[in-house]
C-alpha cells in the first residue's frame, strides 16, 4: 500500500529501506529544484506522524541528508536544505557517442606496475581483506552445492554481461546500499574495477581526447587511460573534492571525468553535495561522462555509507563502477559497472570481444550469497572488525610516532594516511620500511602537477591487531633514522 505525503511515496512492500525511501524521495526534491535552497524540511516527528512511520525512520533519513551535503541542521530552529548548492540545469537529452568496440590504441604506459609488490602481505600494504570463519563456512557450502548441481546451462556460453541472477543480486544490493538507479539490465559483470575501467575507455574515449582525473589519485586509472591515448588533465583535490571549476578553465574539452568521490583515493576527501551537482551540471552540458569509481563505500565508520553520486544524474551521464574485490577478498575477481541503457549495445559487444562472459559457475555462488543476505551481513561485521584494526593502527602511531607523524583517523576505507613532520622524506621511508618488513605508500608519488604532500598510506583492513602492533613498532623505530631526512 502506497501513501503520497509532501511528495513522498512510501511503499512499504519494497526491499529498499524505509529510510532510503524518504532519503531518495527527499533528496530529488532538492536537487530538481522542488524545494529550493534553504528551504525547512518538516520537523521529522510531523512527517512521522504524517506517513505514519517511526520517528526514527523519519530522523535517520535527515541524518543521511545532513551527511552528505543536501541540508544543514539549526539548533532550536530544524533542518533546512543547503543554502550552497548550485542551480541546476534542466536534464537533457542522453547523446551516445561510443567509440565503437575495442577501438583501442597500441599501449603507451607512463610506468610499470609492480605485481610483486601488489601481491605482498605485510603489513600495511593496501587492498587486503579479511574473512571470518562464518563467511568461510558459508562460502565453501555454497561452492559445494553449486559443483554438485552442475546445471546443463555451464556447459555452453552465456550472457556477456553476467548471469540475470547475479546481475539482478546486485542491482537490489545497490539500490538498497548505495542508492544507484538501475535495473539488472544495465549491470554488466567484470573482473573488478581494472576491467570495468578499460571497457569505458575502450567504448567511450578516442585516441587524443582529454579526461579530467584526481591530482592527487589513483596510478592505474591514468595508467589505463595512457594505455587508451587518452590525455590526463589532473585537477587537484581540496577539502570538497576534485576542483570541477579548475576542470572547466584547464581542459574544457574533456571527454569524462573519472574520480572517487564517496571517499577520494587517497586522500579520504568526500566530494561535496555542491561540487557533484556542479559536475553532474558539467557533463550535462558538455556531452561528457562521468566515472564513479566507488572503491571502497561498503566501509564507512561514523555512519552509514554516503550514497552514490550515480543516483543524482537524472540526465544519465554517469558510468557507475563497483567491485567485490575489496567487500569480500580480491581473489574473487568480481566487479560491475552500471551502464546507462542507450550505452549498452556499445559495451556488451566490447565485454563479450575481450572476454566472452564472466565464469558461470562463480557467478552461481555469488548471486546466492547475496540474495541470501550473507554479503551484507559479512560487511556489517568486518566494518566492525576493520573500524577496530583502524582505531588500533592510529593509537599505536600516535603513541610511538607522534613526533613524527600526524595520523588522520578516516571515517571510511581501508587505508589511512599519516602526513610526515616536515623534514622527512616519505619515498625514503618507503624504501627503508620494505627493506624492514613493513610496506607503506608514499603519498608524494600519488601526485601529478599540484604541490605534493609528503605522508604514508598505511592499510588496516587485512591485518588483526596484533600484526598492527608489531609493524607500527618497527614502523616507529625507522622513523627516528636521521637518514631519512629529506
Amino acid at each position: 500500500m502506497e501513501q503520497t505525503i509532501f511528495d513522498i511515496a512510501i511503499d512499504r512492500r519494497s526491499p529498499t529501506p524505509l529510510f532510503r525511501q524518504i532519503h531518495a524521495a527527499l533528496s530529488t526534491s532538492i536537487v530538481d529544484g522542488r524545494l529550493p535552497a534553504g528551504a525547512r524540511l518538516p520537523a521529522s516527528r510531523a512527517l512521522a506522524e504524517q506517513l505514519h512511520l517511526s520517528r526514527t525512520v523519519v530522523v535517520a533519513a535527515y541524518e543521511q541528508l545532513l551527511a552528505e551535503g543536501y541540508a544543514t541542521g539549526r539548533i532550536g530552529s530544524g533542518t533546512y536544505v543547503a543554502p550552497d548548492l548550485p542551480e541546476r540545469p534542466r536534464g537533457r537529452a542522453l547523446v551516445v557517442k561510443a567509440r565503437g568496440a575495442m577501438g583501442y590504441a597500441a599501449p603507451r604506459l607512463a610506468g610499470k606496475v609492480d605485481v610483486t609488490l601488489q601481491g605482498d602481505d605485510r603489513p600495511f600494504n593496501l587492498g587486503r581483506t579479511l574473512i571470518d570463519q562464518r563467511t568461510f563456512d558459508q562460502w565453501r557450502r555454497l561452492n559445494a552445492r553449486a559443483l554438485r548441481a552442475m546445471p546443463k546451462s555451464h556447459l555452453g556460453y552465456g550472457d556477456p554481461r553476467g548471469s540475470v541472477e547475479l546481475r539482478g543480486a546486485i542491482a537490489a544490493y545497490l539500490g538498497s546500499a548505495r542508492g544507484v538507479r538501475c535495473d539488472a539490465e544495465q549491470i554488466i559483470v567484470t573482473s573488478g574495477t581494472q576491467h570495468a575501467l578499460d571497457l569505458v575507455v575502450r567504448v567511450l574515449l578516442p585516441v587524443g581526447s582529454e579526461a579530467w582525473v584526481e591530482d592527487p589519485g589513483y596510478p592505474l586509472t591514468r595508467e589505463v587511460l595512457a594505455a587508451g591515448g587518452v590525455a590526463t588533465r589532473p585537477l587537484r583535490v581540496d577539502a570538497q573534492g576534485i576542483d570541477v571549476a579548475a576542470g572547466v578553465a584547464a581542459a574544457p574539452r574533456a571527454r569524462a571525468a573519472f574520480i572517487t568521490p564517496s571517499h577520494q583515493f587517497p586522500t579520504g576527501v568526500v566530494l561535496s553535495m555542491a561540487r557533484r551537482l556542479e559536475l553532474i551540471a558539467w557533463a550535462s552540458a558538455s556531452d561528457a561522462w562521468i566515472v564513479e569509481d566507488d572503491y571502497a563505500s561498503e566501509f564507512r565508520y561514523g555512519g552509514r555509507p554516503l550514497a552514490a553520486l550515480q543516483g543524482l544524474d537524472t540526465a544519465e551521464r554517469t558510468i557507475y563502477i563497483g567491485t567485490l574485490n575489496k567487500a569480500l577478498f580480491p581473489g574473487l575477481r568480481a566487479g560491475y559497472l552500471v551502464v546507462p541503457e542507450p550505452l549498452l549495445p556499445a559495451f556488451v559487444t566490447t565485454r563479450y570481444l575481450m572476454d566472452r562472459q564472466p565464469p558461470a559457475l562463480q557467478q552461481e555462488v555469488l548471486a546466492e550469497f547475496i540474495t541470501d543476505g550473507h554479503l551484507s551481513s559479512h560487511i556489517r561485521r568486518m566494518r566492525t572488525r576493520y573500524r577496530d584494526q583502524r582505531d588500533h593502527l592510529v593509537a599505536a602511531l600516535q603513541r610511538r610516532a607522534g613526533d613524527r607523524l600526524d595520523v588522520e583517523r578516516p571515517d571510511q576505507g581501508m587505508h589511512l594516511v599519516a602526513h610526515l613532520r616536515p623534514g622527512l622524506s616519505d619515498a625514503a621511508i618507503e624504501r627503508t620500511a620494505l627493506a624492514n618488513g613493513v610496506v607503506v605508500r608514499a603519498l608524494s608519488k600519488l601526485y601529478v602537477k599540484a604541490k605534493p604532500r609528503q605522508g604514508l598510506l598505511l592499510g588496516f583492513s587485512g591485518y588483526p591487531a596484533a600484526a598492527i602492533a608489531g609493524a607500527a613498532g618497527r614502523l616507529a623505530a625507522l622513523l627516528q633514522r636521521p637518514r631519512l631526512l629529506s
